[in-house]
Order: structure tokens, then sequence, then C-alpha cells
């Protein structure tokens, strides 16, 4: 299988328009990409669900919102 890029995950996010907590990003992820997807990006590959997460969230790539958080158009790199 080959790997995600985690920008995916973040085109997914603004799809969803609402707010996720950690967890409900994690389902929302599996549902997507299936149990076993692996990420990469390009200062780190063979990511799971839940080093994906902690990889956007240590980039600042989420957006605190009331409803949680999400991500923004101009926090996905284009490359």
């Amino acid at each position: 299988m080959s790997e995600i890029h985690a920008h995916e995950v973040m085109h997914m996010m603004l799809e969803q328009e609402g707010g996720f907590s950690r967890e409900s990003l994690a389902q929302a992820i599996i549902e997507r990409f299936g149990p076993g997807a692996m990420f990469y990006a390009c200062s780190a590959d063979g990511m799971n669900v839940h080093a994906v997460i902690d990889f956007l969230q240590s980039r600042g790539k989420f957006v605190p919102r009331d409803d949680g958080f999400n991500t923004a158009q101009d926090r996905i790199c284009n490359h």
C-alpha cells in the first residue's frame, strides 16, 4: 500500500467544514482512508493515524474553533 500525503488529511478536514477533536479527527481519517492507512509529508513518513495528527498539530496546521479545531487553506503548502 502506498502512503498518503498529509495534505490529503487537511483537504478532508476542509471538506467537512465542522470542528474536530483529536478523537473525531482520527475517526474521520480512518473512515476516509482506512484503518491501516499510512501517511507521509516532506519531513516525515511512515505515520499512522495518530502520528499524522501529532505531526500536523506540531506544524501549526490546526486552527482553533469554538467547536474544536479545523485547518485553513492557507496552512496547506503547495509542493
